[in-house]
């Protein structure tokens, strides 16, 4: 079927009046004519008079075009319409006739109905074509798409401006978009190999992407026709498996892909490899950095430990250096004889340095005893209390005897802390059973006097 029926029985007339109306079932545009005019005529075409009724569907759009001398203009009316024609529903046809006729005389218009709801279907089969992989360009494979197009008028005013409805066929118009879609997928095809990276004996398994690919790359082509693409089925892609490139190029793509495959997986392993040698250098490194801190620690904690028998040490060497000097002293002012002014002054530094040995001793007697009498610091054991359902805490001992005294603790208070496997009342805790312990008879003292 063309694109317009011409058929003027599908234009009736009413006397002097017209029913303007499209009664094809299948179209997409199709023109109206008034009973009697045949197609192409050209004297008073489509002469209309006021009063006519106008049926536009659901679905259509009645085109009407009135050619003035500076060029066309256009109502759109779009369906469900089904009124008597009156200028006021038309304000094109108002602007332009004006009270000329006095609403009698006939006006001229072409009036196209084009149907919005109609999706066309193109199939297209586009013979054996050279498509390389790019990793063996000399080695062209013939190749074969097949598939259907389907496409929509949606923009009707975008569509009247870039075709001439006048004399258009609809079987040209999808000859066409035909010729216009066969030669883009070719090229888009012919690139899929080293746009998506797919070997050529691979294309026939990867019809999705491919259909995918082209479908994006079609829609902003057929907007220039004034029509809107649906979908694309691509519904094979043949290789010519007969042909002497075909079999060569499988057969130096096999064994690339095997090689290919060997080599990666060569890496994979190097990579592991190199991974676990990293891991385990950085592992080694890790425990050396805290073997040396360990050491470290305990090098400090002993010095603090002998700090002070470290200090007598050298300060009993220098006492003893001392009194070496001051052995020294009796002959002090020269010959061989006893020096009374020396051994007066060697008996007094004596008594000095053993005033400052004794004090020495002393204070260091001091500090270790005070060491020794020094108590550890209490541990920290803090426990959670389960308070009407809810877990409170943690609270250390001087808070859980605050809480005990409060009455908030009790002995049948649940306590847990971290070590115990469940919660359990806090009087068969040993660590607080001195909370709950009864006080010791006489412990209390008596008044005073």
């Amino acid at each position: 079927m063309g694109l317009f029926g011409f058929s003027t029985s599908k234009g009736k007339s009413g006397g002097l009046m017209n029913v303007i109306r499209c009664d094809e079932v299948e179209y997409l545009v199709w023109k109206w004519r008034p009973l009697g005019q045949n197609a192409n005529s050209t004297s008073r075409e489509n002469s209309i008079r006021y009063g006519s009724s106008l049926r536009v569907k659901d679905g259509e759009v009645a085109v009407f075009v009135y050619k003035q001398e500076g060029g066309t203009l256009q109502d759109f009316i779009v369906g469900p319409y089904d009124d008597t024609i009156k200028t006021a529903n038309f304000p094109i046809l108002s602007s332009i006739v004006g009270l000329a006729f006095g609403g009698e005389s006939p006006f001229q218009a072409e009036v196209y109905f084009i149907n919005l709801q109609s999706n066309n279907q193109i199939k297209f089969a586009i013979p054996y074509f050279d498509v390389v992989d790019p990793r063996l360009p000399d080695l062209p494979v013939p190749m074969a798409v097949r598939g259907a197009l389907t496409f929509a008028l949606e923009d009707y005013k975008n569509f009247m401006k870039l075709n001439r409805l006048i004399d258009f066929d609809l079987d040209a118009f999808k000859k066409q978009i035909k010729d216009t879609v066969s030669r883009k997928i070719k090229s888009i095809v012919s690139n899929v190999p080293s746009d998506l990276g797919m070997p050529v004996v691979q294309m026939e398994r990867k019809i999705d992407e491919i259909s995918e690919l082209i479908e994006n790359k079609l829609k902003d082509r057929l907007e220039e026709f004034g029509v809107k693409m649906k979908h694309i089925d691509i519904s094979g892609v043949e290789i010519d498996k007969d042909s002497d490139a075909y079999q060569e190029v499988k057969g130096l793509t096999g064994g690339l892909t095997a090689k290919t495959m060997q080599a990666q997986t060569e890496v994979n392993i190097k990579n592991m490899q190199d991974m676990q040698a990293m891991n385990a250098e950085n592992l080694a490194e890790t425990m050396r950095i805290q073997r040396e801190e360990a050491q470290r620690g305990q090098r400090l904690q002993t010095e603090s430990n002998f700090m002070g028998a470290h200090s007598l040490d050298q300060q009993t060497s220098v006492l003893h250096a001392a009194a070496e000097s001051m052995g020294q002293m009796g002959n002090v002012g020269g010959g061989d004889g006893m020096n009374p002014a020396g051994m007066m002054t060697g008996m007094m530094m004596g008594g000095a340095m053993g005033g400052q040995m004794a004090g020495m001793m002393n204070q260091m007697g001091q500090q270790v005893q005070n060491g020794m009498n020094t108590p550890p610091p209490m541990p920290n054991i803090s426990f959670f209390v389960a308070v009407n359902g809810q877990q409170m805490g943690p609270f250390n001992m001087q808070q859980l005897q605050q809480l005990r005294q409060n009455g908030q603790l009790t002995a049948q208070s649940l306590v847990w802390k971290q070590g115990m496997s469940s919660w359990a009342a806090a009087n068969t805790v040993p660590e607080l059973a001195s909370l709950f312990a009864p006080p010791i008879p006489g412990a209390t003292p008596p008044p005073i006097p």
